[in-house]
């Protein structure tokens, strides 16, 4: 498994010509591995500001970006550019790369233990810090900007950004703020089969709402309680309804790597990567392109690498590869960034507990999980799940078949202890009845008298 392939600047002119609609679905299958071969690939992103004023820094400017992503050299991590300039490193613990306004991203390896996944996030963290102070620079650990207006953001130089800045606001109001003020933690997970990624993907998606809850973190928009606890789901909803949402043909009876394909070919594009460069192709057809007739690219016909690029520029709340994607959860501090892929690797790597998850919701209706998204953000734990319950009366029993998965792992560190540690912060947030967002809140009522600046003192890592 590889943790990103969002960055197409692996693009090669060996990728082989799609010929058939076969090859797309073989690309999903390229995906299978036996259960001894299955990997966590962690990803989270934080903000990056100025310790001195607050100010999101620019790529160019001294102590900027491009800065900080020099600095990180030093750890060993290699350079990668894009136009003469240096948008990306790549080395041992995944790759580092730069979200629209330079929301600082680790895609991780892919690694065998959540005991592993943490001491890759530390090193991480622990890398940027000593560069940042350097630089005199922070990193906040939130799902949303608190306090930042969408013309006070820098805008890093990657061309696939300008493209989505120019087609975003044309499919919904809000995909701007999901570009530049938002960060999200997200884990990467394999399958076995066919069957295997179906199941997966449907408890997934029928437990995203739940990880969007607990993980809730981003209740300020430009330094006022915003109504929500998770506005960064909240702006998914609003983003781009063509390459968004619940996917309910997932729970329909056949789904596999081919309904999945049918349904990205009918994403639409964002943009065709040739020599060092981003073509414009927002709104175009890949089934267009498949026949050789893109009007951008008239008489080509696209790669597997071009497809690769395609399916990154979807986005639902799993998304397939050749692996399985959960996106639900906002930013968050350091254990929080642990817990994610704990969560999920307990619930969906065990075959005992992904059968128990799925026994928890497999007889909710479709209208039944589109409720569940929708109320989420503003409700988190209140939110209404089938029987008359909330998600709060369900958390410790999901938490609970977690916890069982884990367990079953058997995967210790030197100290002998197991995985199942890795849960605790959702622990702690079901016992306390609070997710983080609300704790925020409080902190903003009370402590703080209405100044989200203290925000800065108490989620930076």
């Amino acid at each position: 498994m590889t943790t990103k392939l969002d960055e197409p600047g692996s693009i090669s002119t060996s990728s082989p010509t799609i010929e058939s609609h076969g090859q797309l679905v073989a690309s999903f299958a390229r995906g299978e591995k036996p259960a001894e071969r299955w990997r966590i690939g962690t990803e989270h992103e934080k903000f990056v500001y100025r310790t001195a004023d607050h100010r999101a820094p620019s790529w160019e400017e001294p102590g900027g970006i491009r800065d900080l992503l020099m600095a990180l050299t030093r750890y060993g991590w290699r350079p990668v550019e894009e136009n003469g300039k240096v948008i990306a490193l790549a080395g041992d613990d995944g790759s580092v790369s730069l979200e629209p306004a330079g929301q600082f991203e680790l895609s991780g390896a892919p690694l065998e233990s959540l005991h592993q996944t943490c001491a890759e996030t530390g090193r991480h963290l622990n890398q940027v810090k000593a560069a940042g102070e350097e630089l005199g620079l922070g990193f906040l650990g939130l799902g949303m900007w608190p306090d930042k207006r969408r013309d006070e953001l820098p805008i890093m130089p990657k061309g696939r950004y300008d493209i989505m800045r120019r087609h975003m606001p044309r499919v919904g109001s809000l995909g701007l703020d999901m570009m530049l003020r938002t960060c999200t933690i997200q884990v990467n997970l394999d399958y076995a089969s066919e069957a295997d990624m179906v199941k997966k993907f449907r408890v997934g998606l029928a437990l995203q709402p739940l990880a969007t809850a607990l993980f809730a973190n981003s209740p300020f928009t430009e330094g006022k309680p915003n109504g929500m606890l998770s506005f960064r789901s909240h702006i998914w909803s609003d983003t781009d309804p063509a390459r968004t949402g619940m996917l309910p043909f997932v729970f329909e009876d056949g789904f596999g790597y081919e309904r999945y394909a049918d349904y990205a070919l009918d994403v639409p594009m964002y943009f065709v990567y040739r020599e060092g460069r981003y073509i414009d192709a927002a709104g175009l057809s890949f089934r267009d392109f498949l026949r050789g007739e893109l009007s951008v690219l008239p008489g080509e016909k696209p790669t597997l690498a071009d497809w690769n690029d395609h399916l990154s520029t979807a986005f639902p709340e799993v998304r397939l590869k050749t692996f399985l994607e959960m996106r639900g959860a906002d930013g968050g501090p350091w254990n929080r960034i642990c817990a994610l892929p704990a969560l999920w690797v307990g619930l969906l790597y065990d075959q005992g507990s992904l059968d128990a998850a799925w026994d928890l919701v497999k007889h909710w209706t479709l209208d039944q999980r589109q409720q569940l998204r929708d109320s989420v953000p503003e409700q988190a734990l209140d939110a209404p799940v089938p029987g008359g319950r909330t998600l709060r009366d369900i958390a410790g029993e999901v938490l609970d078949i977690a916890h069982s998965g884990l367990a079953a792992r058997a995967r210790f560190n030197a100290a002998g202890d197991d995985e199942t540690g890795f849960l605790d912060p959702l622990r702690e947030i079901v016992r306390a009845g609070k997710v983080p967002a609300e704790v925020l809140l409080e902190r903003y009522n009370g402590a703080w008298n209405g100044d989200v600046s203290n925000i800065y003192g108490e989620a930076s890592f």
